[in-house]
């Protein structure tokens, strides 16, 4: 009993520990992410603060860490300039329920059809993304709005700074996990920084994390027809975002430690966040895959961990923000540097020759993609691409052996899937003016897909009878058959010995 309670004590220390690891992490994430979005840094924090609380506690997968997040920020940014902040908080609330209705209609489940060279693609991007985040913490905003490099002093000053944060996190864990390498290595840079009379950049220097606890706030729009059409466009865009980062995260962290999450309980958790979190004056969020990894690799596997982050992160606003305010941004950048080499997949330099082409090419793809533009027009286009490769890769494998069976009749032994890419090819493999009187087609080895091949049978058989011949087709599923009822009495069904095998028809419930 007693190796029990230790046991689990020991978790809950990994927790809470790591948890105040990812606070540190989340507090120039979240301002940095305000700026973008045009608000104030508060809004940020807020936001970090309530969909982190809430996701820890209802979001269905544990170790995951929830925030403000730049790829929604980069799409609030022209609601905000365009009508304010209150709009703003009116389309997170909206956003919350959109996800909410997606998790109850558990299209959660639709993670599963994203490839992994898509997921490969959306891992490799962000840590590009994360790295990139960082770089505008080594420049300085010159009077003419213009960006320079920091004075050489100052930026070697930084740079060793973040090496020695990236030490610390390297080597710490090889003598002890006693404490989370990433808190030990920011309170170590920290007093470095403090007692050495250094001058670098501090998370003060950034803006001010001091407040209030968020205050109820409905927002204060009219709630009309008008504002609808406003915010519903944006309210659709940010939900596809903020669920396809958090279901995707969930899964590289499922696949992390081998275990499985709820992606339609991660939905409703989110969406539940966002509501509370546009009602309590955040800008909204979503999965963060850096401070997710930051989690992960301290030791923070429960939802212990998440809530113990967001708390911290709420005593910081309220109690700690004169002292988290002397933390050097370098402490900070180094961590993130380490969550950008643990996250990017180097192994995917060693797929070029190892995988198809196609599939290296949408890894490439949907990193880029992401850099450039965001994580749900990646994934999207990723989907598609490799949706697209798969139909012409499989669209050149249909082809027909031929044979005189006793009756004299032609036989064509179809192999191969008959689907919308393999139509083309498929018509081309009969020669009906050539052909005999009696013409069989055997699809025991072959599987029709879809109403498109069910249109090209039909369209074949017009074609044989018009050159006065009969087509005989066998071993098709009752399925195909109920769907050639377009084509009457030209097509001649041979129905003995047909497998059990159907095709994708929406009537059918799988």
């Amino acid at each position: 009993m007693f190796a029990l309670y230790y046991k689990h004590a020991a978790r809950a220390k990994d927790d809470v520990l790591s948890g105040l690891t990812v606070a540190l992490a989340l507090v120039p994430e979240a301002v940095a992410f305000s700026f973008v979005a045009g608000v104030h840094p508060l809004t940020g924090l807020y936001a970090a603060f309530m969909v982190g609380l809430i996701t820890a506690l209802i979001g269905g997968r544990p170790g995951m860490i929830s925030g403000a997040t730049g790829a929604l920020a980069v799409v609030m940014v022209s609601l905000v300039a365009s009508h304010g902040v209150e709009y703003l908080f009116a389309t997170v609330v909206l956003m919350g329920a959109l996800q909410i209705a997606a998790g109850l209609l558990k299209l959660g489940k639709f993670i599963r059809m994203v490839p992994f060279p898509v997921m490969l693609g959306f891992v490799n991007g962000l840590a590009i993304v994360i790295f990139l985040a960082q770089i505008p913490q080594f420049q300085l905003t010159l009077p003419d709005g213009s960006l320079s490099w920091l004075p050489k002093g100052q930026l070697g000053l930084m740079l060793a700074l973040v090496f020695g944060t990236m030490f610390i996190m390297h080597y710490l864990p090889k003598i002890t996990r006693a404490l989370p390498a990433g808190l030990i290595a920011i309170l170590a840079i920290s007093l470095i920084v403090i007692f050495g009379g250094l001058n670098t950049k501090t998370v003060g220097d950034i803006a001010s994390i001091g407040g209030g606890f968020p205050p109820f706030h409905i927002p204060g729009v009219p709630f009309n027809l008008e504002m609808i059409k406003i915010i519903f466009p944006y309210a659709i865009i940010l939900a596809a975002i903020g669920l396809i980062e958090s279901l995707l995260t969930m899964s590289v962290i499922d696949e992390m430690t081998e275990t499985r999450g709820k992606g339609n309980r991660v939905c409703i958790g989110q969406g539940t966040a966002n509501i509370f979190t546009g009602l309590f004056s955040g800008m909204g969020g979503c999965a963060m895959i850096g401070q997710s990894m930051i989690n992960i690799s301290s030791g923070g596997q429960r939802n212990l961990s998440g809530i113990s982050a967001a708390l911290f992160l709420l005593s910081f606003i309220l109690f700690g923000s004169s002292l988290i305010e002397m933390i050097p941004v370098a402490a900070l950048i180094g961590i993130m540097f380490m969550v950008v080499l643990g996250t990017f997949e180097w192994g995917s330099f060693r797929m070029i020759k190892r995988v198809p082409h196609e599939d290296f090419f949408v890894i490439v793809l949907v990193a880029l993609v992401t850099v450039f533009t965001d994580l749900a027009i990646a994934v999207i286009v990723g989907v598609i691409v490799s949706a697209l490769v798969f139909a012409w890769k499989h669209a050149k494998e249909i082809h027909a052996e031929t044979l005189i069976n006793p009756e004299g009749a032609k036989v064509y032994k179809l192999k191969g899937p008959l689907f919308f890419a393999s139509i083309h090819r498929f018509g081309e493999i009969f020669d009906p003016l050539k052909d005999p009187d009696e013409v069989v087609i055997d699809f025991a080895n072959s599987r029709v897909a879809d109403h498109s091949a069910i249109e090209a049978i039909d369209s074949l058989a017009e074609r044989y009878t018009k050159a006065g011949k009969k087509l005989h087709l066998c071993h098709l599923s009752m399925e195909c058959r109920d769907l050639l009822e377009k084509a009457g009495n030209l097509v001649e069904v041979n129905i003995k010995d047909d497998p059990q095998y159907h095709v994708a028809d929406d009537k059918l419930a799988f």
